[in-house]
This record gives structure tokens, sequence and C-alpha cells, in this order.
């Protein structure tokens, strides 16, 4: 029997949209969900309290950085993720509340940033493609020598991990903290993610470059397919865990519809409690690559679209059958003074913001959700400011776009289930698409 409980509510006349109930021993997750990630067991700048005030019912931390700081064992002997960041009803750092909803991923992603992004700044859409927010070139895997792992630099440490190398066992990984030579495989994963105690937690992977040739991204496929096997025995294996933890299998295979449509169906036969479609994607390929997957899935599990923030990205993952997302975006672009409004991004450092008075409670989503938050977010901060703070460098600044931001997602994804439930998904996509990259 599975540890969390999924329950279909209400279905779109004219998509896959769905909207519904998870529910886990820590309290239920109403989908559409957007999951805040807290990577190192917070949200940057961002308290527990003010997070659920902001409407959050979930947060999702990292396998990788959690491992290498503070170290697992630490986060068991304080009770769980979820109590050691103070994730709790009522909220508390000392945790001593109630233990919230929490989600963990494997690692894997560091498997793609670790190894194919060394030396460059990697994303999961590739910058060729056309859209609102231009990102860096991703670096291809034939561009890395796998065979040969880097050694320790000073002038990479602060950066995202780049030191690794994969291999069929697992990755091999030297820490972007202090050069310390480290190994990850499916079981040593579990292991840690078991430790951590989230809710639902996701098997090992490994995430591709939008750039990889088909034949790396069928390898790499594969090698996630064998690795989930692996992740799923050693979670069954662990009675204790699976009566409180669920665990998610991967769906890989990159923009290729026909390699999605293979793994989806692997990866679903395994017996997952959920699946998560992970990899990377130009925006173009976003649809056929993830409609092609989300046709092979059973209609009885939830689905977790990884690392997926961009509006517009997510409001297309909903229509597609996903029923939770997450992404560092809202903080990430929070913390250099950019906003979202229902027009677009807004980058308050900008000369025109220096002396806009306009409130950036005007800028938010027009909804009947969380108004209680409005205090906390926006209230009655003016552009100018908070262009002012961001200017400055004043942490004040950062706080209150990320704020900002993550009410504006969690609102949006809100509105959308809603709007699901009211038979009027589309509408609401289309009204939204329309004023957001074209207003």
């Amino acid at each position: 029997m599975s540890a969390i409980g999924f329950k279909i509510e209400k279905r779109a006349a004219r998509s896959a949209a769905r909207a519904g109930v998870i529910s886990t021993q820590h309290g239920d997750i109403r989908t559409p969900a957007f999951t805040p990630v807290g990577t190192k067991a917070d949200v940057k700048g961002i308290l527990p309290g003010q997070l659920a005030a902001l409407g959050a019912e979930v947060v999702l931390a990292n396998t990788y950085h959690l491992y290498l700081q503070p170290g697992e064992s630490i986060v068991r002997e304080a009770g769980g993720l979820a109590q050691f960041m103070g994730w709790t009803n009522p909220p508390s750092p000392a945790g001593s509340g109630e233990a919230k909803p929490t989600i963990t991923d494997s690692g894997g992603f560091q498997v793609f940033s670790l190894g194919a992004a060394f030396g460059r700044k990697l994303s999961k859409f590739d910058s060729s493609t056309s859209g609102k927010v231009r990102l860096s070139q991703p670096m291809g895997e034939s561009d890395f020598p796998r065979s040969v792992l880097s050694v320790y630099d000073e002038d990479v440490a602060s950066q995202h991990g780049q030191l690794a190398v994969i291999d069929d066992e697992g990755v091999t990984f030297t820490s972007h903290l202090d050069g310390s030579l480290h190994r990850f495989t499916p079981e040593r994963s579990v292991e840690i993610q078991h430790a951590l105690g989230a809710d639902i937690f996701f098997a090992f992977d490994e995430c591709t470059s939008p750039t990889a040739p088909y034949e790396y991204q069928k390898e790499a496929m594969e090698r996630t397919h064998r690795w989930a096997e692996r992740s799923l025995k050693a979670h069954r294996q662990n009675i204790d865990a699976n009566k409180r933890q669920a665990l998610f299998g991967i769906v890989q295979g990159g923009r290729h519809e026909d390699l999605r449509r293979e793994s989806a169906r692997a990866i679903a036969e395994m017996g997952f409690d959920g699946i998560g479609i992970g990899g990377s994607f130009s925006k173009e390929d976003m649809r056929g690559a993830l409609g092609a997957a989300v046709g092979e899935l059973p209609e009885a599990l939830p689905r977790h679209f990884l690392g997926i923030g961009e509006p517009g990205d997510i409001l297309e993952g909903i229509a597609n059958g996903m029923d939770m997302f997450d992404c560092v975006a809202p903080t990430r672009i929070g913390r250099h003074g950019s906003i979202y409004t229902p027009r677009g991004i807004v980058h308050l450092k900008g000369e025109k913001y220096r002396n806009d008075f306009t409130k950036l409670s005007e800028l938010g989503l027009k909804s009947d959700f969380n108004t209680d938050s409005r205090s906390l977010t926006s209230a009655e901060f003016s552009l100018a400011y908070v262009s002012h703070l961001v200017r400055s460098g004043e942490m004040l600044g950062s706080i209150i776009c990320s704020m900002h931001n993550l009410a504006f997602i969690l609102d949006l994804v809100a509105g959308a289930r809603k709007a699901i439930l009211d038979d009027r998904f589309d509408e609401y996509r289309a009204d939204f698409v329309r004023s957001y990259y074209h207003g």
C-alpha cells in the first residue's frame, strides 16, 4: 500500500487538466500545486510561517545539498526535514509543531549540472529557442570528457555543482564546498532520502542536457531505468520507510517523443507511488515530449513536472495532465530585483522605476486567493521603494520581490485549480497567456 493517497476531483472537458488531492501523513496537497524550493531546507529569505500564509502546502528540498551540509544524520536527529526547518503547524523554528508535507529530489539533477555543465551555466531549456526569458547556452555531454574527474578549483567553489563523472553504477563527484570526493548510487540516494524523511521523494536519475545527441539521450534514459529499479528495490526493502514515504520514478528522454514514450511506459510498469517528468527540453519540443510521456502514464498516479516554474510552462503542464511543479525561479529572479506581473516580468532596477509609485499590491493576479498574504508580501510598498532597495543591495528588497513572486505563482496555480473545478480552465489559461506574453 502506498504511503500517500491521490483522488482526482475533476477533469477538464477540453484538455487533460485535472484537479485533485494528494493525501500524506502530514497533510493534504491540493492539486495542481506549486512546490516552492527550499534547496538547503529553507526557501531563501522566507520564514516558514510566511510561506504558509502565501498559500504553499508543500516544500521541496535538495538531497545533494543537504547531504553535503549539514548531513542527513543531523536532519534525521531533528525529526526529519519538516521539523528541522520549522515547516510545521503551527510554524516553529524549534520544530515543536506538527510537520507539514515535504518532498526531496534525488540528487540526480546534480548528475546533470555536475557533469554536463562543467564550467557553464546550464538550464532545463535550450537557449536557441524562443521565449520571454533568454537562458544561457547549455553544454552537450560530448563536450565534457566523462572519463576524467575534474579536481577542485577555488574559482568554481561557490557555484552549484560542476565536478562529476557518471558511470552505470552511479556518479562520483567532488564537493563544490571543499573539493572532497563523494559517491552517489541509487541505493545511497534512497538511504539519504529515508533519513531526510520527506513524505515524497524521487528515484535517482540522470538528467541530460537539452542539446545532448539522441544516442546519448537514449543511453542516459536506459541508465535511468536501471537506477529506477534499484531505487525502488532499496525503498521497498525498508518496511518502515514504505509506510511513511512515497517514491516517485522519473521519466527521461529529453526532447525526443519516442524516448519519452518509451521511458514513461517503462517507469509506469515498475510500481512507483507517483511519476515525475524530468530532464530538459527546448521550448518548442516541450509540448510534444510532455504529451508523449503523459499518454503512457496511469491516470491513478500523481504526476510531478520537475524544475518547471515559468508561468506559461506551468499552465502548459497543467493542460497536459501534470499535478505538481517546483522551481527556484520565483525567489531567484526576486533576489535580482525582478517580479512577475500580469503583463510579464518587470525588472525593478530599470531607470523608469526610480519614481514609479505604483503599489506592488496592484501588480498581483486579480484573484480571491490568499488575500491575507498581501500584507506580508507587497502591501503598500511602491515600485520606487523596492527599486531603491534592490539598487542599494538591501536584503529587504530581495525578500519583498521573492515573496511577491511566490504569491504570484501560488495564486496562478490556485486559480488554475479553481478554473478546472469551475469548467473554465481553457479560458483561464488563454486570458493569462494573452496578458502575460502579449499584453
